[in-house]
């Protein structure tokens, strides 16, 4: 039930890798916050860190291959990890493309453990020029802590301010802020386009702060949020709605065709939700970023499972928002 290789065999689609353009870096599970969705089942309590050994190989190889241009540093809250200014100022030198997926209320809340403050992050952020993607699963501070917790709608408005007074999110300044929204319950997001004009409109209305995109995500069916499924007896209703909503010209766009996840300790996945399953890139022996292949992971075949029909239903849905 539910086999995402019968789909695509039904549709006679054909989804090799492509290319390597993106290499997303999960560098901590270690994060300030514990939201009830979250795939990657970061909290507080967890320990586990990208250490500078790694870091470097990493670096190593956007240095060797021009052909990586985006470097996409996630995590948990990637600020975290004690060496996250490093990865982003030796990344500049090779000229990459950076993204920082940041939850915003790190930079009120700090490191959980150390203490250590993060006001900086808005400056530096803007001195190295970095694209910011932000949490903000809607506009509505009820909704928000319904999936986030007590106190993260307002903070996250805080941040958003401090982002757009260092210059992100407004017009001609070359630094861009987007949000992400993902929805509350066991349903696909409405249309990006219509949400990016509600939420614009929303938050400057009432809170006076900028952005520049919108991008819709949908709730994957793994760990947390499908835990939450399985209290409520809506995991194969949920199931179904993907599958039944599967668009091949989604399918076709995945984003894992044209990039790798690397796992904090240095091993590699076809995407970051199938290295949260750790199910590894299918090659003859198991991968990491001490034996990189650029040759060999640009053509290799991309291991699909079930919870793939979330990135290919309705509009789809990616790192970047919809495909289709």
């Amino acid at each position: 039930m539910h086999d995402f290789r019968n789909k695509i065999r039904e549709y006679e689609l054909e989804l090799p890798s492509l290319s390597i353009e993106t290499l997303q870096m999960n560098i901590t599970l270690k994060c300030n916050q514990a939201c009830h969705h979250c795939h990657v089942d970061s909290s507080p309590k967890r320990t586990e860190m990208m250490n500078k050994d790694t870091i470097d190989q990493c670096l190593e190889i956007l240095r060797e291959h021009p052909q990586i241009k985006n470097v996409d540093i996630t995590g948990g809250a990637p600020e975290l990890n004690p060496y996250f200014n490093y990865l982003i100022t030796e990344a500049k030198k090779s000229d990459k493309h950076i993204i920082v997926r940041h939850n915003l209320t790190v930079t009120l809340d700090g490191d959980p453990t150390t203490h250590e403050s993060k006001l900086y992050l808005p400056e530096f952020f803007a001195k190295q020029g970095v694209e910011i993607i932000c949490s903000l699963p809607c506009y509505l501070e009820s909704n928000v802590e319904m999936q986030r917790g007590p106190g993260v709608f307002q903070k996250s408005i805080e941040s958003i301010r401090m982002l757009n007074e260092a210059g992100y999110g407004i017009e001609n300044s070359g630094l861009m802020l987007n949000l992400v929204h993902n929805p509350v319950g066991a349903y696909l997001p409405s249309s990006q386009e219509a949400l990016e004009k509600d939420y614009k409109e929303h938050l400057w209305k009432n809170y006076k702060v900028k952005f520049n995109n919108l991008y819709a995500i949908t709730n994957m069916p793994i760990h947390r949020f499908r835990e939450q499924l399985e209290r409520a007896g809506n995991y194969e209703i949920y199931m179904e709605k993907l599958e039944n909503a599967f668009n091949p010209d989604a399918a076709i766009g995945v984003m894992c065709r044209s990039m790798l996840s690397v796992s904090y300790d240095g091993r590699i996945f076809d995407c970051d939700f199938n290295q949260m399953l750790n199910i590894q890139v299918a090659t003859d022996e198991p991968v990491t970023v001490f034996n990189f292949d650029y040759n060999k992971l640009s053509s290799h075949d991309i291991i699909f499972d079930t919870h793939c029909f979330g990135c290919t239903a309705g509009a789809g849905s990616s790192c970047a928002g919809v495909i289709s």
